[in-house]
């Protein structure tokens, strides 16, 4: 083969070899930023996610009528609504209403002041009842033989979030209250529970 004839196939195939590497450097840039991008738009979607489910927790004491703490209560805001675990002692045994109230205040002896049942949403009392039930109304507690209690409630019509309009820690405050006998679910306004027999102001959200 004529020397010329070898060398122009020489240099057609560098020609070819160094256009297809230009190429491939070429996806590989723009496959490195697309890559990026996807990285970038991860780790933000990462973030909103865990800021959007970052754990918010108020501790909340209850308090007797002689002013004695009863109970310890911890309402975590989870994607659903609000949890709320009850651990204490001295209470009767048996059941007893649990409701949250609109005012955050617990002053003694009656805790009237508290007024009536979280209830933004103007509904009825009780789950039995048309209409029902309030925003406030929780599970009866269960109460042991040795008179302590450990409940678990997560309430799905609340919120921790200050800026809602069914948050507990809206201007006043609102306040978890037992009672002294259970709720039945269905009578107005409060479930005939009897009296407030223990009181805790939820507070700001932390």
């Amino acid at each position: 083969m004529h020397k010329r004839t070898i060398y122009i196939m020489i240099t057609a195939i560098c020609l070819f070899i160094l256009s297809a590497c230009n190429i491939t450097e070429d996806e590989r840039s723009r496959g490195n930023a697309e890559l990026e991008k996807l990285r970038s738009k991860e780790v933000e979607q990462t973030t909103t996610h865990i800021e959007r489910n970052s754990s918010k927790k108020v501790f909340v004491s209850l308090k007797d009528r002689k002013q004695q703490e009863v109970a310890t209560a911890i309402l975590t805001e989870e994607e659903q609504g609000v949890r709320i675990k009850l651990t204490g002692g001295n209470f009767s045994p048996g059941k007893h209403g649990f409701h949250i109230h609109e005012t955050g205040s617990c002053e003694g002896p009656d805790f009237s002041s508290a007024g009536e049942h979280f209830n933004p949403t103007n509904r009825s009392h009780g789950k039995k009842a048309p209409g029902g039930p309030h925003a406030g109304d929780l599970p009866n507690i269960e109460v042991a033989n040795d008179g302590t209690v450990q409940a678990d409630f997560l309430n799905e019509m609340v919120t921790l979030q200050p800026e809602k309009d069914h948050s507990l820690v809206k201007d006043g405050g609102t306040a978890l209250v037992i009672h002294s006998d259970k709720d039945d679910y269905k009578t107005q306004p409060a479930g005939n529970a009897g009296e407030r027999i223990a009181c805790g102001v939820i507070s700001e959200a932390k």
